[in-house]
């Protein structure tokens, strides 16, 4: 079997031969007249019009006076038929120029063969780009998993599942932007370069601007505060689509790089987003899966079925037996939860109350199928939650969980100045503690509710609802997943 490099040295011989032959191989235009999948949809065996088809040879054969090959465009495969009797030009130029890879175009008309397959009879053909290096073998594909991420395009070219997949994801977010059209919101841009990165807790990934001369940070969270300063400004409907960057460790549900969703009302407020996210959930789950059931790591859920409301407290003390809400001293209960999650045998990252206690409730929600609402998170682990009125030690705040995850998360948002500044400091202190996913305060955020924000509720959702509902790991639901290069030690 030939190798790699003398396949590609057996090709760009071709390459040479179509210019000494006055033909190009890398041509700037066609002159298709329809798609494949058109081709097909149209396939007439009475009718003899002259029909121009685009695509990359994915197989091909020959049998001296006859040859097949299959085309992919994209929209559809057809097979391609070579009669000598019909077109010695084009056979003979097909055997010997054109290989598994390149993209042809050919021009012919409607043919069913022996075996009954709509097929194109060709009368001429011309190459478009030469492929110098052979596709993956058909069967085999590829193989190696990281392989796969590092040729992507040849993944995906060979797995029409994956292709379709994409498709799904597009869909996913047309039919989001189509809902909250529909509910008069207005779609917005906001930086994703910032000074200061609110809105979300987490490490940010840090760059330098070299004409201002300082640090800045790439957005961790979807213009969280820059929307609600469009609240302020009179918008009273929001929200904004686009990529958001946490520089943090990866896992099934975690990414350094996704996409996401954030809506904000005014004149609403935590009530109002559960009711409408759940109408959003489904219709999203209808539009583009076409089901209202799911099974994600082994865990079902069913989006049309009652969406149950859980405590925050409540669960963590069923499932581990700690009382959160103890009168115990901050010292004591940090102790008291350190102990458990060692018991439990889960690795922590922090040491102040707040980080132990969210590792504490993530250990509790995976057996927690749901469709939920996850209410009645302490005021401690949302800084930027309104407090409720009857209890100030907890927040008007909901998580939706399914298959033992969050996959959405939304409040209704402090607009108090007041208790807003106190809440950055307090963010300040574990930041200087030693707490990189702490918030960064944005006393400038501060001095707008100062100015006044109506009462408002945000959510916010995204790639990890796609792959939850597809079943899929998230990082495989991402079309070019990064990966460490390659390093050459030569």
């Amino acid at each position: 079997m030939a190798s790699i490099d003398e396949l590609k040295l057996e090709r760009l011989k071709k390459v040479e031969n179509l210019k000494d032959d006055g033909l190009e191989a890398y041509p700037s235009k066609s002159e298709y007249t329809k798609t494949i999948s058109k081709y097909l949809e149209d396939f007439n065996i009475e009718d003899s019009t002259q029909n121009i088809l685009v695509g990359r040879v994915m197989m091909s054969r020959s049998f001296g006076n006859l040859a097949f090959a299959k085309i992919f465009d994209g929209t559809g495969s057809v097979q391609v038929v070579f009669e000598r009797e019909k077109s010695e030009e084009s056979i003979d130029y097909f055997i010997n120029n054109i290989d598994g890879g390149d993209f042809v175009q050919v021009t012919g008309t409607n043919y069913i063969t022996k075996k009954g397959e709509n097929s194109l009879l060709v009368s001429s053909i011309k190459i478009l780009t030469k492929a110098l290096l052979p596709l993956p073998d058909k069967h085999a594909g590829l193989v190696d998993e990281e392989e796969k991420i590092r040729k992507r395009y040849l993944d995906l070219l060979l797995d029409e599942n994956k292709r379709d997949l994409f498709y799904k994801k597009a869909k996913f977010w047309k039919t989001v932007r189509n809902f909250l059209d529909s509910k008069n919101f207005l779609e917005v841009e906001t930086p994703t370069i910032e000074v200061t990165t609110g809105g979300a807790e987490a490490r940010p990934f840090k760059t330098f601007h070299n004409d201002y001369d300082m640090n800045v940070y790439m957005r961790i969270s979807v213009g969280e505060l820059w929307q609600k300063r469009l609240m302020a400004a009179g918008f009273p409907k929001t929200y904004e689509i686009g990529r958001a960057y946490r520089n943090e460790g990866s896992s099934p549900n975690h990414l350094q790089e996704f996409t996401n969703c954030e809506f904000y009302m005014a004149y609403a407020n935590y009530k109002d987003g559960m009711e409408m996210t759940k109408e959003l959930y489904k219709k999203i789950a209808l539009d583009v899966f076409g089901k209202t059931e799911f099974t994600h790591n082994g865990i079902t859920f069913e989006l049309a079925a009652d969406w149950t409301e859980i405590d925050y407290a409540e669960t963590i003390k069923e499932k581990t037996g700690i009382d959160i809400n103890s009168d115990k001293v901050e010292s004591e209960k940090i102790l008291e939860i350190k102990n458990k999650l060692k018991e439990l045998n889960v690795k922590w990252e922090g040491e102040n109350i707040e980080r132990l206690m969210d590792t504490l409730w993530k250990y509790c929600r995976k057996s927690i199928a749901g469709p939920a609402f996850l209410i009645n998170h302490p005021a401690i682990t949302s800084p930027l939650a309104k407090r409720r009125k009857e209890n100030p030690e907890i927040v008007e705040k909901f998580q939706i969980i399914l298959a033992g995850a969050e996959v959405g998360n939304g409040y209704s948002e402090l607009n108090d100045p007041t208790l807003q500044r106190e809440n950055f400091e307090q963010q300040q202190k574990m930041l200087e503690g030693g707490d990189e996913e702490a918030m960064m305060p944005d006393f400038d955020f501060v001095e707008m509710l100062e100015h006044g924000m109506p009462p408002t509720c945000g959510f916010g959702f995204g790639d990890r609802l796609f792959a939850f509902l597809a079943g899929l790991p998230i990082r495989e639901t991402q079309l070019f997943p990064l990966v460490k290069p390659i390093v050459d030690n030569k």
